[in-house]
């Protein structure tokens, strides 16, 4: 037969437990047989101890009882006889009410059993009749044979029931139980001879069914004692053989046969009741001391015999226990060098599948360096089977560290490549943004200017794309400040590098600022999570961002009015945000939410995404403390560069890297004038667009010139020349809540003016923003008609259930 086990283990243990099992079997089947001996030894001591005595001595009770009932009921008048019945019935009574005390405990209820604790019941249901019996008696409403064969049944219970006790195991004592019921049987023998004969003589009549009783009543007693004697170990039955030899029973006897022998055809008899039951009182007396003293022995001999079982028991066990550990120990002599062998290989592999290899891969993720020596070194092992085995796990261990290694390094280098070539593009785009900052400042031509800024806008959205793929490289981003910067112009920055930036809405924010090696990744990261809200939404719908002060830090919420996402991808989305997985090429469409969750988890900032309540999705970030400084940490002279509204009015001209500068030079043709509809920045509370109405500006036409608003040095912003630019929702960061006022000039550089196309309609939402207008009915800058925004790329409006 084949031995079907999962490992070589199973195999031995299998090998050598046969013999085990043989052998515990064996010695379980011992112990069990000893142990149920003296488990039957304790609870006969415990069924004879609390309920075969206590009830021996009620049935003694109940036969004297008895014998006085029946002289009662034949001579009511005697008062000697009614004093001697009232005391033996309180005997009697006092005597049940012990057994039912000892018999009810729990102990005595589970060493009978079912079927003898039945009979007891049946029994203790007996004495309880005895009331009725006593009244029945007492009114003479029974005949002296019915109340004598009433006792009678009540004494047989008792006596079936000592019969009927579980047999012993150990043959002496169950032979000695049985002679013990025999020689209860023969005083029940006398006990009713007493009553009939006592109750004859009271009365001076036998009849013939007496005197046949009383003969049956003799010869049973002597075949009880025949019977019975010769089982009681010692001289237990000799003392009673003695007693009735001797001239103690010689009255009895002789009473006897002189009742036997009287003629059957007369019911007179003669002689002296109170005598008859004097001696047989005095037998009786005797026969009950020799029967407890014979009782009592047995008792004393049980107690023995159940220290022997559970001796042999013992003794059973522990050569069964000490077999076991020497069959043990041959047994893991045998075969514990296999098995260390075996475990300690074991080990070593799941060592190295569960622990060594995870560490160097999660190590290789994290770009680390490793060193194959360390991390799997060459083992030596034994020469045998189990030793090539060792080995050969040793060298596919190796060879999966080296493979893992070179793996790492090569997309290090590939990462490096990417890296490097990003970081050319920054250098370039940069470059870039540089030329046409010098371009947009030497331009005086409006639609080339407005050429300019959209160009400098898709050179800046480059750019952090480019920053994006070097985050994702996990390098850091060549953009970095050292000073903090103020939060609202973070959220421009961030704004411009948006392409739908004209529907972004920013409510007022206060004045707080951002440490400086935070800020390219707060602007990074919030211009991803604006720039998936405006290609997810419809294009006549406006995204809001607004934020208050929390308890641990700051909180933005950016609103888009899309269509949502679903719950599944929404969770989704949170998980990838909240534990930043490693980047996989299979996820490209996801590219800015690892980018988000990149920055985040640099940042210690938390980003969750959830239902907005416009029906499209809210992106919440959390700042935390760190990253924040107070307001007097910043500079409290604004120039004209971060107080003005509109020195872009298409918002694309706040950049975080551009320098402050005054112009070499001015602008002709263009002059600030007053601007009926704008409002002073410090007094406007809410968003407000960022360009002001075509109606409040005027060419200026004498010609003269002034001076660009953005040579105006400090900031972190550089603001644009002024050009035209569809309309927009963004809000300057220091903008006060005054109301307009058309006389009042305007607090910064005034835009260019632009034409109002015939017939279009002006819509407004809550706060007086068109956020609803469609794009082919948008107002144009003033330029020629040959210059038209760029029309939405149809790939950009994807559904929101693919949003990244």
């Amino acid at each position: 037969m084949r031995f079907r086990g999962k490992s070589i283990r199973r195999k031995i243990v299998a090998l050598l437990l046969v013999p085990l099992v043989a052998l515990t079997a064996i010695w379980t089947f011992s112990v069990y047989l000893t142990g149920r001996d003296a488990l039957q030894l304790m609870r006969t001591g415990t069924v004879y101890k609390s309920v075969a005595h206590p009830l021996v001595d009620s049935l003694r009770e109940v036969q004297q009882e008895r014998s006085l009932t029946l002289r009662q009921l034949v001579d009511p008048g005697a008062s000697d006889i009614q004093s001697a019945l009232r005391t033996q019935r309180e005997k009697t009574d006092a005597a049940v009410a012990g057994l039912r005390g000892s018999s009810g405990r729990s102990d005595a209820r589970s060493a009978l059993g079912g079927k003898s604790g039945r009979q007891l019941s049946t029994v203790l249901d007996g004495f309880a009749g005895l009331g009725s019996l006593r009244q029945n008696a007492g009114n003479h409403e029974v005949t002296r044979r019915e109340a004598y064969d009433q006792y009678n049944r009540l004494c047989d219970q008792v006596l079936d029931f000592l019969a009927g006790l579980p047999t012993l195991q150990n043959s002496g004592l169950d032979k000695e139980a049985r002679g013990l019921v025999g020689i209860s049987r023969a005083r029940e023998s006398l006990s009713r001879e007493d009553a009939l004969l006592g109750s004859a003589l009271t009365s001076g009549r036998l009849d013939p069914h007496d005197l046949r009783d009383i003969s049956d009543l003799v010869t049973a007693r002597k075949m009880y004692y025949t019977v019975s004697l010769p089982s009681l170990p010692g001289q237990g039955g000799d003392a009673f053989n003695a007693y009735w030899s001797g001239p103690a029973t010689i009255p009895v006897r002789t009473a006897e046969s002189t009742a036997i022998s009287k003629n059957p055809g007369s019911s007179t008899i003669t002689g002296s009741a109170s005598r008859w039951s004097t001696d047989a009182g005095r037998t009786l007396s005797h026969l009950d001391t020799l029967d407890t003293r014979a009782r009592e022995d047995f008792q004393g001999r049980v107690k023995p015999a159940v220290v022997g079982v559970f001796a042999k028991a013992g003794i059973a066990a522990l050569l069964g226990i000490g077999g076991l550990l020497v069959s043990l120990v041959v047994s893991v002599r045998i075969g514990r060098e296999l098995i260390r062998d075996l475990s300690r290989l074991r080990k070593e592999a799941h060592e190295v599948s569960g622990v060594r290899l995870p560490a160097v891969m999660r190590r290789l993720a994290a770009g680390e360096q490793v060193d194959i020596e360390t991390e799997a070194p060459r083992l030596e092992y034994a020469k045998d089977e189990v030793g090539q085995v060792g080995l050969a796990l040793n060298t596919v261990q190796r060879a999966a560290v080296e493979a893992a290694v070179r793996q790492a390094d090569l997309r290090r280098g590939v990462s490096d490549v990417f890296v490097n070539l990003a970081r050319r593009n920054q250098v370039l785009l940069h470059r870039q943004l540089t030329l046409l900052d010098s371009m947009e400042r030497r331009t005086e031509d409006t639609e080339e200017l407005a050429d300019l800024f959209r160009l400098d806008h898709l050179t800046t959205r480059m750019r952090r794309h480019a920053e994006g793929l070097v985050i994702l490289s996990g390098a850091s981003p060549s953009r970095q400040w050292r000073k903090p910067v103020q939060l609202m112009d973070v959220v421009r920055a961030a704004v411009a590098e948006v392409e739908d930036y004209e529907r972004i809405e920013v409510r007022r924010l206060p004045r707080i600022g951002v440490g400086g090696p935070a800020v390219a990744d707060l602007t990074h990261l919030i211009a991803e999570l604006l720039e998936n809200a405006t290609v997810f939404s419809p294009p006549h719908t406006a995204v809001q961002v607004l934020g208050e002060r929390v308890a641990n830090g700051f909180t933005l919420e950016i609103h888009d009015r899309g269509l949502g996402i679903a719950a599944d991808a929404l969770l989704d989305a949170n998980l990838r945000l909240a534990e930043t997985p490693e980047f996989e090429l299979s996820d490209t469409d996801r590219l800015g939410l690892f980018v988000v969750s990149r920055l985040a988890q640099r940042q210690n900032v938390r980003v969750s995404l959830q239902p907005s309540p416009y029906g499209g999705t809210t992106a919440v970030i959390f700042i935390p403390v760190a990253l924040l400084t107070d307001a007097s940490d910043l500079d409290d002279t604004p120039d004209a560069e971060t107080t003005a509204a509109g020195s872009g009015p298409d918002g694309a001209g706040f950049r975080a890297d551009r320098r402050s500068g005054h112009r070499n030079g001015s602008r002709s043709g263009l002059a600030p004038v007053p601007a009926a509809g704008r409002t002073p920045v410090s007094v406007i509370d809410g968003p407000v667009e960022l360009e002001p109405p075509v109606d409040s500006l005027t060419f200026d036409d004498s010609g003269d010139l002034a001076d660009d608003e953005d040579s105006t040095p400090g900031g972190i912003f550089r603001h644009r020349a002024v050009a035209p630019a569809p309309d927009q929702h963004q809000q300057t960061p220091d903008e006060a809540a005054a109301p307009r006022s058309a006389t009042r000039p305007a607090a910064g550089p005034v835009g260019l003016p632009r034409r109002r196309k015939p017939g279009q309609p002006t819509l407004v939402s809550d706060h007086g923003r068109r956020v609803d207008i469609p794009e082919s009915t948008r107002q144009e800058p003033a330029r020629p008609d040959s210059v038209r925004p760029e029309p939405a790329r149809p790939e950009s409006r994807r559904p929101e259930s693919q949003r990244p």
